[in-house]
């Protein structure tokens, strides 16, 4: 295995095949179709609607989605990377077991686990309820920022954990050992040579968190904070006309892309490659000694907050209630549709990732940012918008099971792209031009040697569209063919209603269906891959 800082990497052909760009440039297209959407409805707004959305409030609005995007990434990105260190690289106790149990959390929607944080920590929950008889009468209230913060970084943390632990196992060690035979400490090794390499890879994780915040609209609802998502939702919710909405989402839109340009800035900077997926060293094991057991307690907090805890309450309504329903045809539908989504993603994010990493150029690079923009639109705006083509240019593809994977494949690509992209960034291009010098052609050395080294990402970035996806709600209620149900919209019709025990049997069928892809992609992934021990 050997590395190669970005900087000393080969020059890349500037002119990108015909066949690649205009893949990418159909892709990002086909992406961008909500975004058409709002902007034909901003521009045909009135003066009632542009004077429903003031700038005073607006400003206070993009505020305090800032300040709650903020909070969530830097809790996320600090949480995430120090578990992944925790179960990559050192003696951690049962660390391959933490790597499931820290992984989990990513099957439990937003909005259940506001939800199930209101029930057991909010006033008058379980918490509060089994704490009466000791003269507790009411616990802080969890509702406005401080829930929406611990809700969504429930939420997002795996997604840092799991990029994180794959660049973790990714980079070459060969620049560890010189630091290390320096003198240095294993912490000074790894804030100035390790963390550094994670760089690009933390970047991306860090924009999939900042989009999915931006993006959300379930949790701040039931914790009550005030963002741009949950105005643009109390606007298609409160209104006939919905230009005032259009006009909210599209601000929402330009934050996501200043997100996105912050990534684009701060993200690629100091990546190093490597040679090959499975060659050279591990990484030596980092012993903790009497540091283990603080380790696996702050392992253990993390896994009864963001999933026992969730768990715990979901099994407790389901027993309360004596409601042991289970929608399997829901299941089905969830796992078909949400599969066929995946793939479709993981395909369709090759061409951009490629063409922005192998062709890097102001038009690739721009190109490659503007797929990201989508995933910041709500779910509410990508269907209403969908709604809009389908049922003037769709034809048969309109109600069908089609549009709706669509769908899916436009709000969660950049989950795919992210990781994708990561993975490239750890390919050394000096081994294109060894496998050219064998006689090879472009698309075989692409086929045989590129994507074989970026599968790993490829994969990762696959299941994260599919569970994603598992947990889609706004799309899926618009947009689902007559009779299809999911378990998202199982869950929602129930909770709508206040029934929560009969809700939690299905959101139990959830995280019990999404759990194998789960393990493979934190357990058995990892260990291939190289984990140490």
């Amino acid at each position: 295995m050997t590395a190669t800082p970005a900087a000393a990497a080969p020059r890349r052909g500037r002119q990108p095949p015909l066949l690649l760009a205009t893949l990418a440039a159909i892709v990002v297209g086909a992406a961008m179709l909500p975004l058409a959407y709002l902007l034909v409805r901003a521009v045909g707004a009135d003066e009632e609607a542009r004077d429903a959305v003031r700038l005073e409030p607006t400003l206070r609005l993009v505020l305090d989605t800032v300040l709650l995007v903020v909070g969530v990434v830097a809790v996320a990105l600090v949480l995430g990377t120090a578990l992944a260190w925790l179960v990559v690289r050192t003696d951690l106790p049962g660390r391959r077991a933490w790597g499931v149990a820290l992984t989990l959390p990513l099957v439990i929607p937003s909005y259940v686990a506001a939800l199930v944080l209101l029930g057991a920590l909010g006033p008058k929950g379980l918490l509060q309820q089994a704490l009466e008889p000791l003269g507790v009468e009411r616990l802080p209230d969890l509702y406005g920022y401080d829930g929406a913060l611990i809700a969504l970084t429930l939420s997002t943390y795996p997604y840092v954990f799991l990029i994180a632990a794959a660049a973790l196992r990714s980079v070459d060690i060969s620049l560890e050992e010189a630091a290390r035979s320096l003198g240095r400490t294993p912490l000074r090794v790894f804030l100035t040579v390790t963390l550094p390499a994670l760089r690009p890879a933390l970047g991306a994780a860090a924009l999939l968190v900042a989009l999915y915040v931006l993006a959300d609209f379930g949790a701040v609802s039931l914790m009550q904070y005030p963002t741009l998502t949950r105005a643009v939702y109390l606007q298609y919710e409160s209104l006939l006309d919905r230009n005032a909405a259009a006009i909210l989402a599209l601000v929402l839109v330009a934050l996501a892309g200043v997100v996105v340009a912050l990534e684009g800035r701060m993200g690629r900077r100091g990546a190093t490659y490597r040679s090959s997926p499975g060659a050279g060293r591990r990484a030596r094991t980092v012993q903790l000694g009497r540091k283990r057991w603080g380790a696996s307690a702050f392992c253990a907090t993390c896994v009864a907050l963001f999933l026992a805890l969730p768990l715990g309450v979901l099994a407790w309504w389901a027993i309360e209630g004596g409601s042991f329903r289970l929608a399997w045809s829901a299941a089905f539908d969830s796992a078909a549709a949400s599969g066929s989504a995946a793939a479709c993603a993981a395909v369709a994010a090759i061409p951009v990732a490629l063409l922005a990493w192998r062709h890097p150029s102001r038009p690739s690079r721009f190109l490659e940012r503007l797929a990201y923009i989508p995933n910041a639109v709500p779910g509410i705006a990508i269907a209403l918008g969908l709604v809009y083509f389908g049922a003037r240019y769709g034809g048969v593809l309109y109600q069908s099971l089609a549009l709706l994977i669509f769908a899916y494949v436009v709000r969660f690509l950049p989950q795919a792209l992210a990781t994708t992209r990561s993975a490239l960034d750890l390919v050394d291009p000096r081994v294109e031009e060894a496998s050219r010098s064998l006689g090879r052609g472009s698309a075989r050395t692409l086929v045989s040697v590129v994507l074989p080294l970026a599968r790993p990402g490829v994969l990762a970035g696959s299941a994260l569209v599919f569970l994603s996806a598992m947990k889609e709600l706004p799309a899926t209620l618009l947009l689902r063919p007559i009779g299809f149900d999911t378990l998202a919209t199982e869950i929602w019709t129930d909770t709508s209603v206040g029934a929560y025990s009969e809700a939690a049997p299905s959101a139990l069928l959830l995280i019990a269906v999404s759990a194998p892809l789960v393990y493979a992609l934190s357990a058995r992934r990892a260990w291939e891959l190289g984990a140490p021990g």
